[in-house]
């Protein structure tokens, strides 16, 4: 479970690390529990939740005013004690003169027993307990132990907090927590498993292609596992379940979607624009759209959607302010504010000077060769990005190659203005400029139907100047500038008698000055900063270089195409071979 921690250790280390940094939350150590200090004065009440660890921030996340009273961790993955959770509601109670306690339960044979049991003790010291199950899981709809508990906890548990600090007794906070649980359903997908505690390997395995849909949050497998898709596809089919299930309601919904441990902050936000986008075109009101880490299975690569149908009065409660670790957002924004901005498609980019947007013969067939490329050997770039950087190089290349050629399409550009443009203005990273500068000396003769060499020659001695002005890098300092030096010469030198062949040379140049980098020590670039773990690894840029100077040969001299190496030869699988 812990790659820094005994496992005996992780989760009272976690419980000791939360309440340092909270000063609201208190620690007993034994048995092991959280409780919240500082609870509203007009709360009556107190809320005892948990079960095992490893689905944090859940439960911990909502202790203290707003939110719970006292939470009971477990092991990773397995219920609470009985003994700890009695412990726990006997002090939540004791804090101030309570009218009892109402436990906050996951549907689990293990947390249904424990929670069971220690109810039962509470009631024999004069303590007043009532129980919420929390079951909305859809996954396990037809089970016969009823539907798991997952993502709806959080929104039963900020409720029911907002509730009790108006002063609402026991059991009307059992009633509304009922009625919560009944209103909300929950789906969950996962890609990759989370890493077994036991193992440290992930507890089953997926291909890259295929996702599990319908896992639970301990990692269970789901019943079936399929084609992994588009996320707008997987979305649109968890919606369509999820509103079957959940009862109409004209007062809209509160839409959670939770990362399950391993899912980047970037995706979930991603996925929740995608989430209101399906429910407004259907007519249903979001009324607050949450997007983060919630519910997790430890470090599993997936995400959970839940939605809970609003009933009079509950908005205002979601909207209830807390003092708790997790703060979750408060009510969407209105769909028109996203139209604030108009979207880039709609934004007009003038040409640079030095070269003119013009369409004729040819004018796409070198951007059609370099994408057609590109998609054979955008995973290949990554892996080579990965080795010797930070793993963004296939995307940033060879998706500023697509956004290109749809370019071309939109606005009638030449493909290598449509290039120049695409990876001047819209794309990032180092490779944005830099290859923006070289697309711009290639614009006014790449697109040529007959090949210009001293045309050619020189733009690629234009754009190797700027370039090492911009970048500060020089041959041997394993960058790009490797391969695009050897083939500006070799195109330079070509005799005007072997003219015919000097696209080719070049290219054959770029390649082998992409083969070099493999023994050179980085000193430019992120490459730099790994030390030897990208020795024996060719330097990515300078491969996107052997690539643009293929295409350009493979449109300009097709007849000796064959003498180009097949385009695999550059990319990691022979830099692995060959170490």
């Amino acid at each position: 479970m812990s790659y820094f921690l005994p496992d005996d250790e992780a989760v009272l280390t976690a419980c000791q690390g939360l309440a340092l940094t909270h000063p609201g939350i208190g620690l007993c150590a034994d048995p092991l529990y959280l409780l919240a200090t500082r609870p509203a004065r007009r709360r009556r009440v107190a809320l005892v939740a948990g079960g095992g660890a490893g689905h944090e921030p859940l439960h911990t996340g909502l202790l203290g005013r707003g939110g719970l009273d006292a939470v009971v961790p477990g092991a990773v993955f397995t219920s609470p004690g009985s003994a700890q959770i009695a412990a726990a509601s006997r002090a939540a109670a004791a804090l101030r003169p309570r009218d009892g306690v109402l436990h906050i339960v996951k549907n689990y044979t293990g947390d249904r027993i424990n929670f069971g049991l220690a109810a039962d003790q509470l009631r024999s010291a004069g303590i007043p307990v009532a129980e919420v199950v929390v079951d909305d899981d859809l996954a396990t709809d037809a089970v016969a132990t009823g539907r798991r508990g997952t993502g709806a906890a959080v929104v039963v548990e900020k409720l029911l907090g907002a509730l009790a600090d108006r002063g609402t007794g026991l059991d009307g906070l059992a009633e509304l927590g009922g009625r919560v649980a009944r209103a909300s359903r929950s789906l969950a997908v996962c890609a990759r498993a989370h890493t077994s505690p036991v193992h440290r390997a992930p507890a089953f395995h997926l291909r890259p292609d295929e996702l599990d849909y319908g896992i639970g949050i301990h990692g269970e497998r789901a019943a079936r596992t399929g084609e992994r898709g588009a996320v707008g596809t997987i979305v649109t089919r968890m919606l369509g379940r999820l509103l079957d299930s959940v009862p109409g309601t004209t007062h809209g919904v509160i839409a959670v979607i939770s990362g399950l441990g391993g899912t980047s902050e970037l995706e979930l936000r991603a996925i929740s624009a995608l989430v209101h986008r399906d429910l407004t075109a259907q007519g249903v009101h979001v009324h607050a759209l949450a997007a983060g880490t919630y519910v997790t299975a430890l470090d599993m690569a997936g995400f959970s959607i839940t939605l809970t149908a609003l009933a009079p009065g509950w908005a205002s409660l979601w909207d209830y302010p807390t003092d708790t670790p997790l703060r979750l957002p408060g009510a969407a924004a209105a769909a028109a504010a996203t139209a604030l901005i108009p979207p880039a498609a709609a934004v007009t980019v003038g040409s640079p000077p030095g070269y003119a947007a013009t369409t004729g013969e040819g004018g796409r067939a070198f951007l059609d060769e370099l994408h057609r490329i590109c998609r054979r050997v955008r995973r290949d770039l990554t892996e080579l990005d990965q080795a010797t950087g930070d793993g963004d190089f296939g995307d940033n290349f060879c998706g500023g190659v697509a956004a290109a050629a749809r370019l071309a399409d939109q606005q009638g550009l030449t493909g290598t203005n449509a290039l120049a443009e695409t990876f001047r203005d819209r794309v990032g990273g180092s490779s944005g400029p830099l290859f923006g500068v070289l697309f711009t000396a290639l614009a006014p003769s790449a697109d040529r139907s007959a090949a210009d060499i001293p045309a050619l020659a020189g733009a690629l001695r234009r754009a190797l100047s700027r370039i090492t002005a911009i970048g500060g890098a020089r041959p041997g300092d394993c960058t790009l500038v490797d391969a695009l030096a050897p083939a500006a010469e070799a195109l330079a030198a070509t005799p005007p008698a072997d003219s015919g062949r000097a696209v080719t040379a070049a290219a054959l140049a770029a390649i082998g000055g992409a083969h070099a980098t493999a023994a050179l020590t980085a000193r430019r670039g992120r490459a730099s900063y790994t030390g030897g773990h990208s020795e024996g690894i060719p330097d990515p840029g300078a491969v996107a270089v052997a690539l643009v100077l293929t295409a350009l040969a493979r449109v300009h001299e097709p007849q000796l195409a064959e003498e180009l190496p097949e385009l695999p030869g550059i990319t990691p699988r022979v830099a692995r071979g060959a170490r």
